[in-house]
C-alpha cells in the first residue's frame, strides 16, 4: 500500500515537472508514447479513486492526480473548470467531452459518484487548479461555487472520523482559495461571497454544528473556516467602516448570546475581536471579561476563555496606544483586565483561582509586565489585614501566586523585592506555613521557580526552604506532596547547575573579574554553603522516617531523597557539590529497609528505589548475620496469611538478592545444588542469587501444592501459596533478561514455573469458578446456606480429596461443645472449621480466608505467565532452540488465559487473568512468527463461534454481565494495531451488532446477552479511540431495540450498554439531573414522577421562552367553577411552574426590560388564580404547590425590587392569603391528613417571607393607605412560635436564627432596621421555649438562636421568664449537654454554656468552683480521641471563644491545673485525623498569635498557619505563659507528665496480639496524620529551650521523683518487652515494634529532662550542650 502511494506522488512529481521543463504541446500528440503514458497514469489513478478497499490517503492522492494529469492533457484549458464541474454535479454529457477522457475516466462520469470519491476530487480540484489572478474566468469562479455546495451537502452524509476530518480540512482550503480568488474577482462573486449571501450563512451552520466536534483536528479546521469567512466578509465590503457593519453587528449579538459553555464561542469571538475590536464589544456588556473569569471554574473551559482574554486585552490595549497620547489609560486598563483577577484570586472559588493562575495570568504578565508592579502594591497593602483562611488564599496568597508566576517567567528578581522591601521575608514565611495548602504551594514555587536555571540559591531562600520543610511533610493531601516534591526537585537541579558554572568560575582563576557584580559571596563559600544545606536537609528528611511517622510524611521523605540521589548522582570527571552516599551509614540503611513494612505499597517501592540509587553504600553495609534474619524474615512473610505482608517480602528479597553473601544462604537453605553455582565467576550476583531465590521458593510452592491438593482448606489457613508465586514474579521482573550468562539454567526454570502456575491453578480454579465463588463456606448458621453450597459443590467437582468439598460446614458463634468432642477423639459433624497454623494457634478458616488464598493465586499465576511473555519477546521471536520460552509454550499460555477468562465467575480472577492475557496479545501482535502473529485472529474467531452457536454444553457464563468474556474480546482487540485497517475490530463489530439485535425471535437469548455485554465493554475501552465511533449509532439502535425484551437479562444489558453508549457519545456526566425531553409525566397519577418531569422540563425552555411557558402552564389551571377539577394535573403543572420560575429568577438576565415586563406577567397571571392557594381548593397538596410558587416570587421581590405603588397590590394579595389560612382561624384537622405538614410548611415560609417585606422602610414609612393596612400582618413570629406543629415551629426559629446571623455578620446594613424590629422581644419566648420544647430538632434551634443573641439582651429576661438567675441557666445548659443523646444539642449547649461562662467572668460575676470544674471537664470529653467530628469542631469553636480571656490571659483565671488541661485540649485538637478540626484548632493559636501581635506591638506573627506549625507554637505559647504567670516550678511537671504519656505498656501488648489476626485485611493501625513523636519532639525542644533560658531546678521536686520513677519503670518493662519479640520483629510484630519504639524515646526523653532539672547549673549546661 505505502509502495502504492509513493508510485502515485512520484507520478505526479514527473508531470509537474513534464509541464515546466517541455515547451509546445507535441507531447499532446494521441500516438506519441508520452500522451500514451500519460493516459494510462490517468485511467489507473481513476482506478484508484474509485476502489475503495484501499487507503483513504492512496484515494486522496489519486484525486490529485487526477485533476492533475486532467489539466495537462485537457485544451482548451478555459473549458476545464467546467469539465470538473459536471464531474462533481453528475452532469456529464459525453457529446463535449474529449473521448480520451471517457475513455480513461469513463468510471468518473456517471451520474452518481460516492461521497468519498466526490470529496477528493473537490479536494483535487482546490489543490491544482490555479485560483489566483482569476485566470479561470467566470467558469473557474462557477467551479468554486459548485465545489463548496457539493462540500455542504456531503458534511451531512459523511460521519465516519477520517472523512469528516478530511471535509473540515478540505473547507479550509476552499476559504482560502475563496479569498485568493476574490482579490481580483468579479462583482457577481464578492455579492455571493458577502456576509449575508447564502454561502456564507450555509458554511456559518456548519460552524457552529461543528465548533465543538469531538476530533480535535474538526474543531481547529472550523476556526480557520471561520477566520477565513470574516476575512471574506472584509473583502467583499472594502472601503465600508466594518465596526459600523451589519453583518459583523449581527454576528457579534449571535455569539453574545450563547451559553458561555458553548467551547465554539470562545474562539469565534476571538476572531471577531479582530475585526471589530475589543472597546465595540465591551459597549455591549461592560461586564464580559467578568463573565469570562467567571466561567474558569471550569478546567475544560478554562484555556479557550484565557485565549479569549488575552485576544481582548491585547486588542484594547493597542486601542488605547493608539486613540490617547498619554498612558492616564492604564489605570483604566487596569481596572477592565487586572482588579477582577486580583478579587478573584483574594476571595474567589479555589479551582477558579488555580486555573486563572495558570492559564490567564501569565499571558497577562507575559504582554503587559508593568502590570506586576500594580499587582503587588494592591495586594501588598491588603496583605497584613487580610491574611487568608483553610478556605481562602486572602491577599497574602493572591500576593505569593502572582509573585510566583511572575518569577517563574523571568519577569522579577527575588532579591531584588526582598531588597527593596516590597515582600519581607516575614511575608513569605507567613506563606509558607498558610493554613491555605495551595498558599504554602505558591510560596515555595516562589522560591524554587526560576527563570534561569543556574541561578544562584541564596542564604535567605536555603533558611526558607529548611523551614517549610520542617512543617509540610506531612500533608495528607496526595496533589500537594506531588507538587512540594516537583518544586523541590527544580531548587536541588537548580543547585546542581549553578554549582557546576560556580566550579568552573573557581577553575578559571584569570576570570575572576567576571564576578563583580555577579557574585557577592566568593564561589568556594557558596559551594560550601550549598553542601551545608543539602545535608542539612538529608538530616531532616531521614529524621522524619521515625517510628510512628505518619504515610504523608513518608512519602514525602523519601520522594525528596529519591530526588536528590538522582539529581546528584556523579558523573565521571565531574566535581559534585554533594553526595548522598556519603550521608548514609548503617542506621539509615535500616530505616530505609524498615520502611518496607509500610502498609502503603507506594512507600515500599519509594524506599526500595532509593536503596538501589544507593548501591555502593546500602550492598555494603549490612553483615552476614543480618541478612540471614532479613532473608528468614522475607520467606517467613512469604508465607503469611496477610494478603500484603507477601508484597513486603518481595521487596525484602529483590533488595537482598544484589548482596553477594545471600547466594550461600540460599544454597544451605535448598536441597538441590549445583556445582555451577561455585565455579561460574564470570555471572553476576544478582543473576545467580535470583536464580538461587526463585528455585528455593519453587521448591517451596511446589510442596505445598503437593498439601493443597490434600486439602484446601489448610492451604488457605497455614501457607496461602500466591505469596510464594508474588515473589517469584517480584525476582523476575527486576531481571536483565538481554544480559543472562546461565540460559540453560533458566530454560529449565522457566519451563518448571509454566508447569508449577498451571498445577497450582488447578487446584484453585474450581472455587474461582464456581457460580458462587463469594460463599463456598457459610458464614452464618443457616442451614439453608449449607445447602445451597451442596449445590455448589456439587457442581463444581473440585479437586480437592478431603471432606471440605463434599459436605458444608456451617461456623457457629460458640464452639465449646465441639471443642470438647475433639479433645474426646470423637467424630464431629458441622463444626467450626479449624486448622492448626504453624505457630500452633487456632485460627478458623472462613470462606473469605479460602476465596482469598484462591483468586490471589489465580492473581499471581496470572502475572506470572504475564510477565513470562512479557519479558521475553525477543526470544519468542526467534528460532525456538535459541529462546528461554518456545514458540509451543507461549501458545499453551494463550489457551490457559482463555480458558480462565472464558470460565472465571470472580471479577477479581478474570480481571486478573485479563492484565496478564493482555501482555500476551501485546507481545503476540509485535512478534515475527505468523503462527503467533494470527493466534489471536483464531482466538476470536472461535470465541465468537462459541457464542452464536447456543451450544448447551458451553462453559460461558451468561451471568456476572458475561464474566470474562469481555475482557478477553477487549484484550484480542485493542492489540490490533490501531494504524492498519483495523479488520479484527470491523468484523467483530458486525457480528456483534447482528447478535445484538437478531432480525427473529431466537431460541435462547443468551447469545443477544453475550453480544450487548461485550459491546458495553469495548465502547467503554478508551485504547479503541475513535476507531469504534462509527458503530455508536447501531449500538444505540441494539440497546433501545433490547429495552422491548420480555427477557429481563436483556433489558438489563441493553440499559447497561445504553448507559456506555451515551457516556461515549456525550463524555462524562457532569450535571445533576439528565432527563427525557418528553413530558409525559406532568399528569402522572404518581407522586413522584410529577416531581421529576417538573425538573425535566428546565433544560428544554429558553431562559426568553419561560415567560410565555408559564403564563401558557398557568392558564390551563381550572378556575374554581370548572366541573372537572383533576389535582394529579393541577399538582403536576404547579411543579413545571415551579421549576420553570425558579431557573428564570436565577438566571443572569435580572436587569433587562423583557426580564421585568415577563415577569410582571407572571405576577398578573397568578393573581387570577389564587383559589388554589385558599379554602375553597380542598386539595392541602396543590396549595402547597402553589403557596411554593408564591414564596418563590415574595422572596425575589422582597430581594431584588424596590418597592413601589405597583406591588402593593400583590403584598395585599398575600396577606388576604394568610389571613384566610388555616394559621389564622386553627388547624382543624390531625397531622394524619395527607399534605398537612407540606401545606403548613408552605404558609408559615409565605408569612415568614411577607413579615420580612412588610417590616421593611418602604412599607413601614409610607403614606399610603394600601401600605398602611399591609404594615399590619396578621400574624407575628410570635404566633408562629407558639403553633402546635413543631415543623411550623421549626421553620419560623430557622428564620429567627438566619436573620441573627445576618446581622451579627453585618450582612444587613441598610434597611437592617426590619429585621430588628422582628427580633424585638423574643428572648422571654425562647427561653421559655427552651425549657418546655420537647422537640429535639426545635430544642437545637432554639439554643442556638440564644447562643447567637446578645447575652446582655438574653440575661435580664431570665428570672422574669424562667425562674432562673445567670448562674443556674450556666448549670442548666452543662446538665443538658450531659444528659442529652443528641450530639447536635450537646455541641450547641457547650457552646451556649461557654458563651455564658465568658460572659459572667468578664462581668466579675462568681461562678462556683464546681460549675467550671465541670465545664473544664466536658470541653476535655468532648476531645476524646473516639468523639464525633461535630463534637470535635464544638470543642474548638469554645477554645477559640475562651483563648483571648482564659487561656493567654495575663491572670490564671481558672487555675493552673484546670488552664493547663484546657490547653492539652488545643494540642490534642491539632493532632487530630481529621484536617476539619485540625484547621479550626488551629484558629486558636491565630487567636493567640493575633494577641500577642497586639500586646507586644510585633511586626509581623505567623497566624494563619497549619496544623503542624500550629502545634509548634502552642507549646511556645505555653511555656512563654508558665514564665509570665510565675508558675515554671508547677507547670514544668505537668508538661513532663504530657511528654511521658499515659500508656499502660502492659495492657496494650496483651491486647495487641491477638488483634493483629483478627482480619484477613486488616492493616492494623493506618497513620494517615497522628505522629506521636513530632508532637514529643516538639514540647521537648521548647521545655529544654525554658530551662535553659530560667536556669531551672528542681532538685528536691517530689512530683519530678514520682515521675522519675515511673519513667525508670517503664523504660525496664520497654527493654523486656522489646527483647521479647522475635528476630526482625520491624517485619513480623510491626504494630507492636513501632509502639514500644514510640515509648522508648518518650522515656528516654523525659528521663533526659528530669536529669537536667536535678543537677546544677554547670552540669545542666553541659547537658544542654550535648
Amino acid at each position: 500500500m505505502h509502495d502504492l502511494l509513493i508510485a502515485i506522488k512520484v507520478s505526479m512529481m514527473l508531470v509537474q515537472k513534464l509541464q515546466e521543463n517541455i515547451q509546445g504541446s507535441l507531447w499532446k500528440h494521441h500516438e506519441s508514447f508520452v500522451w500514451q503514458s500519460m493516459c494510462s497514469l490517468l485511467k489507473s489513478s481513476a482506478n484508484f479513486l474509485m476502489d475503495a478497499t484501499l487507503l483513504q490517503t492512496v484515494q486522496t492522492t489519486s484525486g490529485l492526480a487526477v485533476i492533475l494529469f486532467t489539466k495537462a492533457m485537457y485544451e482548451p484549458v478555459e473549458e476545464l473548470p467546467s469539465l470538473v464541474s459536471d464531474l462533481l454535479l453528475g452532469s456529464m454529457k459525453h457529446a463535449g467531452v474529449p473521448a480520451w477522457f471517457v475513455s480513461n475516466c469513463g468510471t468518473l462520469c456517471t451520474e452518481e459518484l460516492p461521497d468519498s470519491v466526490l470529496l477528493f476530487l473537490c479536494h483535487g480540484a482546490l489543490a491544482m487548479l490555479e485560483w489566483k489572478n482569476g485566470s479561470m474566468g467566470e467558469n473557474g469562479e462557477k467551479l468554486l461555487l459548485d465545489i463548496v455546495s457539493v462540500l455542504l451537502s456531503l458534511s451531512s452524509e459523511l460521519k465516519e472520523s477520517s472523512t469528516a476530518t478530511s471535509l473540515s480540512r478540505i473547507l479550509a482550503i476552499w476559504t482560502s482559495s475563496a479569498l485568493a480568488a476574490l482579490v481580483s474577482g468579479s462583482p457577481n462573486l464578492k455579492i455571493k461571497l458577502n456576509g449575508n449571501s447564502d454561502i456564507i450563512g450555509k458554511l456559518l451552520e456548519y460552524i457552529y454544528t461543528h465548533w465543538e466536534h469531538p476530533l480535535d483536528a474538526v474543531r481547529h479546521q472550523t476556526k480557520s473556516i471561520f477566520k477565513n469567512l470574516l476575512q471574506i466578509h472584509r473583502t467583499t465590503i472594502t472601503g465600508s467602516n466594518e465596526k459600523s457593519d451589519p453583518f459583523f453587528a449581527r454576528l457579534t449579538k449571535r455569539l453574545l448570546s450563547l451559553e458561555w459553555h458553548v467551547k465554539g464561542k470562545y474562539a469565534s469571538l476571538g476572531c471577531l475581536v479582530e475585526c471589530v475590536g475589543t472597546e465595540n464589544i465591551l459597549q455591549l456588556d461592560r461586564t464580559i471579561p467578568a463573565q469570562i473569569l467567571d466561567v474558569m471554574n471550569d478546567q475544560s473551559l478554562a484555556p479557550y476563555a484565557s485565549d479569549l482574554l488575552e485576544t481582548m486585552f491585547t486588542n484594547h490595549k493597542a486601542h488605547f496606544t493608539s486613540s490617547f497620547q498619554e498612558s492616564t489609560w492604564i489605570d483604566q486598563w487596569h481596572d477592565i483586565w487586572v482588579s477582577p483577577l486580583l478579587v478573584i484570586l483574594c476571595e474567589g472559588n479555589h479551582d477558579q483561582a488555580t486555573y486563572i493562575i495558570d492559564y490567564y495570568l501569565p499571558k497577562l504578565l507575559r504582554y503587559s509586565p508593568d502590570s506586576l508592579s500594580y499587582m503587588i502594591r494592591i495586594l501588598q497593602a491588603s496583605a497584613d489585614a487580610n491574611l487568608g483562611s483553610c478556605s481562602t488564599r486572602g491577599a497574602l496568597g493572591a500576593l505569593m501566586a502572582c509573585l510566583r508566576t511572575a518569577r517563574a517567567h523571568g519577569h522579577l528578581e527575588l532579591s531584588n523585592i526582598m531588597n527593596n522591601g516590597l515582600v519581607s521575608t516575614e511575608c513569605i514565611r507567613q506563606g509558607l506555613v498558610h493554613q491555605h495548602s495551595q498558599v504554602c504551594i505558591d510560596a515555595l514555587g516562589l522560591l524554587c521557580e526560576t527563570h534561569r536555571s543556574t541561578e544562584i540559591v541564596s542564604m535567605e531562600e536555603m533558611e526558607l526552604i529548611q523551614f517549610f520543610i520542617m512543617y509540610n511533610l506531612n500533608s495528607q493531601s496526595p496533589s500537594v506532596r506531588q507538587q512540594i516534591c516537583s518544586l523541590l526537585r527544580k531548587l536541588f537541579c537548580r543547585i546542581q547547575e549553578s554549582s557546576q558554572v560556580l566550579y568552573k568560575l573557581e577553575q578559571n582563576k584569570t576570570k575572576q573579574e567576571l564576578l563583580g557584580n555577579s557574585f557577592k559571596r566568593h564561589p568556594l563559600g557558596i559551594l560550601q554553603q550549598y553542601k551545608d544545606f543539602m545535608s542539612s536537609v538529608c538530616d531532616r528528611l531521614f529524621e522524619a522516617l521515625f517510628p510512628g511517622s505518619s504515610h504523608p510524611t513518608r512519602f514525602s521523605a523519601l520522594s525528596i531523597l529519591g530526588s536528590i540521589a538522582e539529581i546528584f548522582s556523579v558523573p565521571k570527571g565531574e566535581a559534585q557539590v554533594f553526595q548522598l552516599d556519603q550521608e548514609i551509614d548503617s542506621t539509615r540503611v535500616r530505616t530505609l529497609i524498615q520502611c518496607f513494612a509500610s502498609t502503603f505499597e507506594e512507600v515500599k517501592v519509594l524506599a526500595f528505589e532509593l536503596l538501589m540509587k544507593l548501591h555502593d553504600v546500602a550492598f555494603n553495609v549490612q553483615d552476614s548475620e543480618n541478612l540471614d534474619l532479613l532473608f528468614q524474615a522475607a520467606m517467613d512473610l512469604s508465607t503469611s496469611t496477610k494478603p500484603y505482608d507477601c508484597v513486603t517480602a518481595s521487596y525484602l528479597l529483590n533488595f537482598l538478592v544484589h548482596h553477594k553473601g545471600l547466594e550461600h544462604i540460599c544454597l544451605g537453605k535448598c536441597v538441590e545444588h549445583k556445582p555451577w553455582m561455585d565455579e561460574n565467576t564470570s555471572v553476576s550476583t544478582v543473576e545467580k542469587n535470583t536464580l538461587a531465590v526463585i528455585k528455593l521458593l519453587l521448591v517451596n510452592v511446589e510442596e505445598e501444592i503437593f498439601h493443597a491438593k490434600k486439602s484446601l482448606l489448610q492451604a488457605a489457613a497455614s501457607f496461602p501459596i500466591y505469596g510464594r508465586v508474588h515473589c517469584i514474579t517480584g525476582a523476575l521482573q527486576q531481571l536483565p533478561f538481554n544480559n543472562l550468562t546461565l540460559v540453560a539454567e533458566w530454560k529449565e526454570m522457566v519451563a518448571r514455573l509454566i508447569l508449577m502456575s498451571y498445577k497450582l491453578s488447578a487446584v484453585v480454579s474450581p472455587v474461582v469458578q464456581s457460580s458462587s465463588p463469594e460463599g463456598l463456606i457459610p458464614m452464618d448458621s443457616d442451614s439453608e446456606s449449607a445447602g445451597r453450597l451442596q449445590m455448589i459443590l456439587h457442581e463444581i467437582q473440585p479437586q480437592d480429596t478431603n471432606d471440605y468439598f463434599l459436605q458444608a460446614k456451617i461456623l457457629k458463634e460458640h464452639c465449646k461443645a465441639e471443642s470438647e468432642k475433639l479433645a474426646d477423639h470423637r467424630p464431629v459433624e458441622n463444626i467450626c472449621t479449624e486448622m492448626r497454623g504453624k505457630e500452633r494457634q487456632t485460627c478458623d478458616v472462613t470462606a473469605q480466608m479460602v476465596l482469598v488464598c484462591c483468586w490471589r493465586s489465580m492473581k499471581e499465576v496470572s502475572l506470572l505467565l504475564g510477565t513470562l511473555c512479557k519479558l521475553l519477546p525477543s526470544q519468542a521471536t526467534s528460532e525456538p532452540s535459541d529462546g528461554l520460552i518456545t514458540v509451543e509454550q507461549v501458545k499453551n499460555i494463550g489457551d490457559y488465559f482463555k480458558h480462565h477468562l472464558l470460565q472465571s465467575r470472580h471479577r477479581g480472577a478474570f480481571e486478573l487473568a485479563y492484565a496478564g492475557f493482555v501482555q500476551l496479545t501485546e507481545m503476540l501482535s509485535r512478534c515475527n512468527s505468523e503462527s503467533l502473529r494470527k493466534m489471536p485472529e483464531q482466538w476470536l474467531s472461535c470465541v465468537l463461534e462459541e457464542i452464536k452457536s447456543c451450544d448447551p454444553s458451553s462453559t460461558l457464563c451468561a451471568t456476572r454481565r458475561s464474566a470474562g468474556i469481555p475482557f478477553y474480546i477487549q484484550a484480542l482487540l485493542a492489540s490490533e494495531p490501531k494504524k492498519g485497517k483495523t479488520d479484527l475490530l470491523k468484523m467483530t463489530m458486525k457480528e456483534l451488532i447482528s447478535l445484538a439485535a437478531p432480525l427473529n425471535e431466537s431460541s435462547s437469548v443468551i447469545p443477544q446477552v453475550h453480544a450487548l455485554n461485550i459491546l458495553r465493554a469495548l465502547f467503554r475501552d478508551t485504547r479503541l479511540g475513535e476507531n469504534i465511533m462509527p458503530y455508536v449509532a447501531d449500538g444505540i439502535q441494539a440497546a433501545i431495540l433490547g429495552f422491548m425484551s420480555p427477557v429481563w437479562a436483556v433489558r438489563n444489558s441493553s440499559t447497561l450498554l445504553f448507559s456506555a453508549l451515551i457516556t461515549r457519545i456525550f463524555g462524562v456526566k457532569r450535571g445533576k439531573d439528565e432527563n427525557s425531553k418528553k413530558n409525559r409525566c406532568g399528569h402522572s397519577p404518581v407522586y413522584r414522577s410529577r416531581e421529576m418531569s417538573g425538573r425535566a422540563l428546565v433544560p428544554f425552555v429558553m431562559v426568553n421562552e419561560v415567560p410565555h411557558t408559564v403564563l401558557s402552564l398557568l392558564e390551563g389551571l381550572p378556575d374554581s367553577t370548572s366541573p372537572c377539577i383533576r389535582q394529579n394535573n393541577i399538582h403536576g403543572t404547579l411543579l413545571q411552574v415551579f421549576h420553570l420560575l425558579q431557573s428564570y429568577l436565577e438566571s443572569k438576565q435580572l436587569v433587562s426590560s423583557d426580564f421585568q415586563q415577563g415577569l410582571a406577567d407572571i405576577i398578573t397571571c397568578i393573581g387570577t388564580k389564587l383559589w388554589l392557594a385558599k379554602r375553597p381548593n380542598p386539595c392541602l397538596v396543590t396549595r402547597a404547590a402553589y403557596l411554593d410558587v408564591l414564596v418563590m416570587l415574595s422572596t425575589h421581590l422582597g430581594k431584588f425590587q424596590k418597592q413601589g405603588m405597583q406591588l402593593f397590590g400583590f403584598w395585599e394579595e398575600m396577606n388576604g392569603v394568610i389571613s384566610d389560612s388555616e394559621l389564622v382561624s386553627g388547624i382543624p384537622y390531625s397531622s394524619a391528613i395527607p399534605g398537612l405538614i407540606q401545606y403548613l410548611q408552605s404558609i408559615t415560609k409565605l408569612v415568614i417571607s411577607v413579615l420580612l417585606v412588610t417590616a421593611g422602610p418602604d412599607i413601614q414609612s409610607s403614606s399610603s393607605p394600601v401600605a398602611k393596612k399591609i404594615a399590619k400582618p396578621s400574624l407575628s413570629i410570635v404566633h408562629l412560635l407558639h403553633c402546635e406543629f413543631h415543623e411550623v415551629r421549626l421553620l419560623a426559629l430557622e428564620a429567627i436564627l438566619l436573620w441573627l446571623k445576618q446581622i451579627n455578620s453585618k450582612q444587613i446594613a441598610e434597611g437592617g432596621g426590619g429585621v430588628l424590629c422582628l427580633l424585638i422581644d423574643l428572648e422571654g419566648t425562647l427561653l421559655t421555649m427552651a425549657l418546655k420544647e420537647k422537640n429535639l430538632q426545635c430544642f437545637c434551634k432554639v439554643l442556638e438562636i440564644l447562643y447567637n443573641m446578645d447575652l446582655r439582651n438574653v440575661l435580664p429576661k431570665t428570672e422574669c421568664s424562667i425562674k432562673m438567675n445567670p448562674n443556674e441557666l450556666l448549670t442548666w445548659s452543662l446538665n443538658t449537654v450531659d444528659i442529652s443523646n443528641s450530639t447536635e444539642i450537646q455541641s450547641i449547649a457547650l457552646k451556649f454554656a461557654s458563651k455564658l461562662v465568658i460572659h459572667l467572668l468578664q462581668n466579675h460575676q462568681q461562678i462556683s468552683e464546681v460549675v467550671l470544674k465541670k465545664w473544664v471537664q466536658l470541653i476535655v470529653y468532648f476531645c476524646g480521641d473516639e468523639q464525633q467530628t461535630e463534637m470535635l469542631l464544638a470543642a474548638a469553636e469554645v477554645l477559640k471563644s475562651v483563648t483571648t480571656f482564659l487561656l493567654v490571659n495575663e491572670k490564671l483565671i481558672l487555675g493552673l491545673s484546670d488552664t493547663l488541661a484546657v490547653w492539652k485540649c488545643v494540642v490534642l485538637l491539632l493532632q487530630n485525623e481529621d484536617l476539619v478540626v485540625r484547621d479550626a484548632a488551629a484558629e486558636v493559636i491565630q487567636v493567640a498569635q493575633s494577641e500577642k501581635k497586639i500586646s507586644k506591638g510585633t511586626e509581623f506573627a505567623l497566624r494563619i498557619v497549619n496544623a503542624p506549625m500550629a502545634l509548634d507554637l502552642a507549646f511556645g505559647i505555653l511555656c512563654e505563659l508558665l514564665q509570665r504567670w510565675g508558675e515554671i516550678r508547677a507547670g514544668v511537671p505537668i508538661l513532663l507528665e504530657w511528654l511521658l504519656g499515659d500508656s499502660d505498656l502492659k495492657r496494650d501488648s496483651e491486647t495487641s496480639a491477638p488483634e493483629e489476626d483478627d482480619y484477613l485485611f486488616d492493616k492494623g493501625e493506618v497513620n494517615f496524620w497522628g505522629e506521636k513523636l513530632t508532637h514529643v519532639r516538639q514540647l521537648s525542644k521548647h521545655l529544654l529551650q525554658l530551662i535553659s533560658m530560667t536556669h531551672l531546678t528542681l532538685s528536691d521536686h517530689g512530683e519530678l521523683n514520682r515521675l522519675s520513677r515511673i519513667a525508670l519503670d517503664q523504660a525496664q518493662l520497654v527493654g523486656h518487652l522489646l527483647r521479647a519479640l522475635r528476630p526482625t520483629p520491624e517485619f513480623s510484630k510491626t504494630a507492636e515494634f513501632t509502639r514500644l519504639a514510640i515509648q522508648n524515646e518518650r522515656i528516654s526523653v523525659c528521663l533526659k529532662i528530669l536529669n537536667l532539672l536535678k543537677s546544677d547549673d554547670t552540669c545542666k549546661n553541659e547537658n544542654l550542650e550535648k
